[in-house]
């Protein structure tokens, strides 16, 4: 029999970092806070002490520069894992993924290899604001070369870290905040990950849910409360942002209707749910027999004050008041929000959440 642990996602990046640090004699784990006393979220927890300061380290607040360095060291045949935190950072450097470690191979003929992962951060939480908050993906997914995921379970992320350092290219790995904290399952006997493919995580029959990272857990908070008024919704986890996964779309639609709802945690004009939407109706242009919806962040910086994020982010509860609507119920949409309601505010996950770390 399998032996199938519980931890949090949290934990998870950490188990797979010292399964690829103990693996991987070439790799390096370095970036903002590695060796920090908070360790990311944990994520980093014991791996200085445990592999030296040689392979896990800290780094100076020059992005750009020490993007380069790490790019330098994978073409010199070290496996660099290169934290930024917030992917707000990764800004600073842009030239370096986009115009080096994106293109390498491409531009060598495929003679030489970047392996070099880049974890980011997204999301809100504790007034982070405008700077510190945004979400981002779309904007490096639509750059060629560069793979971009994004896992939403503790058993993807796992997974998904050790395929991403074992890549023998650039892959940018993020991870919403408040998944951290979340427990799931890992199955370290599972086969390795191929970084493709979305995640079913609830099977249905009268809706699909297509949704990114964080809003995936909301998608299901919805679908669970739908289903006590007997509305079986289907959720499926985007969890590879590139290529994205059109064809499990297109199969969970002829089950459900061709009915779809969208959740996206990114602002409206910058969501991958375009994206979805427009490589769906090109490729499979009867699959949507009605109007689908898109529901994601409004086209403005994100919100520091606590106040003005309660009227920013969306939820399960605009989830599910869009598949009511869709599924003409507009009736139910009181007592299902109300039901979904919760008294913490929109920018705190949970009670124990008090920091930026």
């Amino acid at each position: 029999m399998r032996d199938v642990s519980m931890m949090t996602y949290g934990e998870a990046i950490r188990e797979a970092l010292d399964d690829a640090l103990a693996k991987f004699p070439e790799m390096l784990l370095i970036g903002e806070g590695v060796p920090d006393p908070k360790t990311i979220f944990g994520t980093t927890q014991g791996l200085r002490e445990k592999y030296g300061a040689e392979r896990v380290l800290d780094m100076p607040l020059a992005e750009n520069g020490m993007t380069g360095i790490c790019i330098g060291a994978a073409l010199a045949g070290m496996r660099p894992v290169l934290v930024h935190q917030r992917i707000d950072f990764a800004l600073l450097s842009v030239d370096q993924l986009v115009n080096n470690a994106a293109k390498w191979h491409y531009m060598f003929d495929g003679q030489q290899q970047v392996p070099l992962v880049i974890r980011v951060i997204i999301g809100r939480g504790w007034g982070q604001g405008p700077q510190h908050s945004q979400s981002l993906q779309a904007m490096f997914a639509q750059v060629p070369g560069l793979k971009v995921v994004m896992p939403t379970t503790a058993g993807d992320a796992y997974h998904f870290m050790l395929a991403a350092i074992a890549d023998n290219n650039p892959v940018l790995f993020i991870e919403h905040r408040w998944l951290h904290h979340i427990q799931g399952g890992v199955d370290k006997q599972q086969m390795l990950s191929t970084l493709s493919g979305a995640a079913l995580l609830r099977q249905g029959a009268d809706i699909t849910l297509a949704a990114f990272s964080h809003m995936s857990i909301e998608a299901l908070k919805a679908a669970t409360v739908l289903a006590s008024y007997g509305i079986d919704a289907e959720v499926l986890d985007m969890r590879c942002v590139s290529a994205l996964d059109v064809e499990s779309v297109a199969a969970s639609l002829a089950k459900t209707g061709g009915r779809l709802v969208i959740a996206d945690c990114a602002p409206e004009m910058a969501s991958m749910g375009h994206q979805l939407l427009s490589k769906l109706v090109l490729a499979h242009p009867n699959s949507l027999q009605q109007v689908p919806r898109l529901i994601a962040y409004p086209n403005h910086p994100v919100p520091t004050s606590h106040f003005a994020a309660n009227h920013y982010y969306p939820g399960a509860e605009q989830i599910a008041s869009a598949v009511l609507d869709m599924l003409d119920k507009p009736e139910l949409i009181e007592s299902v929000n109300r039901d979904l309601q919760s008294d913490l505010p929109k920018d705190q996950p949970d009670r124990s959440f008090v920091g930026p770390f």
